[in-house]
């Protein structure tokens, strides 16, 4: 570096500037471009870039990340630290257009890139990557203007903050079509047993993805119109005052809200009421414990994950009640004798009905299952033990049917073993699209 600065002022000195800086421009300009290709960097227009598929643009994207990280940290920054060391005061205008002339037309190419991605079709697949997009040039767009402080290099500055406009307005859409997705999604077969809906699945997945990009989001959907939330349903935690985070908190509040009314329009589906109220319980865990264990319950806050997991206790709740319905009433306090007969035939009948319809049921969490297993039996064990014991004379032979086989049959509920015979038919309309994983 040295000996280049020496080599320069002495040919600035010498009368020959206008030599000196052809030669440098021409020589460092074939580095940085030759740089550039090497980490993948192309000069590709709106068009190329549009008639890609999504695996060669997500390819491109992943490379453009890379690339951006070096570019802007090593390449840029060096170019500049040397044009500024070589052509420095006095020649500072010098060092300016050198660097301008060496940089502007890689960099153009280079940030470029991101607002033809933006300009593309908007589809779900393609939220997270071009929330990357972003992410990377807000996390270098600090460093990018230093670089490129100057007058000469200021159509970089703009194209970055058009692309990064652009890649905003882009994830807006794709909020709003993945809303819409959640709203137009028609499938009219209920889930086999009231387990967990497609939809829920793929909704909680996506948001839960959404939560991780949350400083991103922050800036993207500032001011951003969004519906209203009722108070009794969520509340932000910074209920003080608003800020950056609780607009991202209440923009997926507000998507969740979507979703579980639409698995209520799916539960009606069930004929077998009880069945309904299990199937809500089942997607409404889901979701509390999609939203605990990912960045979610950081941004939604204890008390929005508070009640809805008294909501899931209230649907289970309603799912005993009226699942067992026929069941508990069956156990007298004080038959006679004479009674007793009669008792055991009608809730052993009952008893094994409800165990057979709902050993076609699902509950995929194990840790709930067992606290509702373990509540229907609290229920009946006990009672029926003591019922039992007190009139079994003659029963336990024609019936065959023991407090213990009580508790072994409890154990078949829930678990999707029997067959179902408690849903609708209707035809089945595709889920919304799916999205890739990032």
């Amino acid at each position: 570096m040295a000996d280049l600065k020496a080599i320069a002022e002495c040919m600035v000195s010498a009368g020959y500037s206008k030599e000196c800086v052809k030669v440098y421009i021409l020589m460092r300009k074939s580095i940085v471009d030759e740089a550039l290709y090497h980490l993948g960097v192309e000069r590709l227009s709106f068009s190329q870039v549009q008639k890609m598929d999504w695996e060669a643009l997500e390819s491109k994207i992943k490379c453009w990340l890379n690339a951006v990280k070096i570019a802007v940290g090593t390449l840029f920054h060096g170019e500049r630290t040397l044009c500024d060391y070589v052509f420095g005061s006095p020649e500072r205008k010098i060092a300016e257009s050198c660097f301008a002339a060496i940089c502007r037309d890689g960099a153009a190419a280079l940030f470029g890139f991101p607002e033809n991605v933006a300009k593309c079709k908007k589809t779900p697949e393609k939220m997270f990557r071009t929330l990357d997009l972003y992410e990377a040039i807000s996390d270098n767009r600090q460093q990018i203007e230093s670089i490129f402080s100057s007058e000469s290099t200021s159509s970089v500055r703009s194209q970055v903050i058009v692309s990064q406009a652009r890649l905003g307005e882009a994830v807006r859409t794709m909020l709003m079509d993945f809303e819409s997705a959640i709203q137009k999604e028609s499938s009219k077969i209920p889930v086999p047993g009231g387990g967990i809906h497609p939809l829920t699945r793929y909704v909680m997945n996506y948001i839960a993805f959404l939560g991780d990009y949350s400083d991103a989001l922050a800036d993207i959907v500032a001011d951003w119109p969004q519906n209203p939330l009722p108070e009794s349903y969520y509340r932000s935690p910074d209920h003080e005052g608003k800020n950056q985070s609780s607009e991202v908190a209440e923009r997926i509040a507000w998507l969740i809200l979507v979703l579980l009314c639409k698995l209520d329009g799916k539960a009606e589906l069930y004929k077998d009421v009880a069945l309904s109220y299990l199937f809500l319980a089942n997607n409404m865990q889901y979701v509390v414990v999609k939203v605990r264990k990912s960045n979610l319950g950081f941004l939604l806050g204890e008390d929005w994950l508070t009640k809805h997991e008294s909501k899931v206790k209230e649907y289970v709740s309603k799912y005993e009640r009226v699942g067992w319905s026929k069941v508990f009433p069956l156990l007298p306090e004080n038959p006679t004798t004479e009674q007793a007969m009669a008792i055991f035939e009608s809730f052993s009948l009952a008893f094994h009905e409800a165990c057979k319809t709902q050993s076609s049921w699902v509950l995929p969490d194990p840790k709930l299952r067992e606290e509702i297993k373990a509540s229907i039996a609290s229920k009946l064990v006990a009672r029926y033990r003591d019922f039992f014991g007190k009139y079994r004379v003659g029963s336990e032979v024609i019936f065959g049917f023991s407090p213990d086989d009580l508790g072994n049959s409890l154990s078949d509920i829930l678990c999707g073993t029997g067959q179902s015979g408690s849903v609708s038919s209707h035809s089945r309309s595709p889920p919304p699209h799916r999205f890739k994983s990032p």
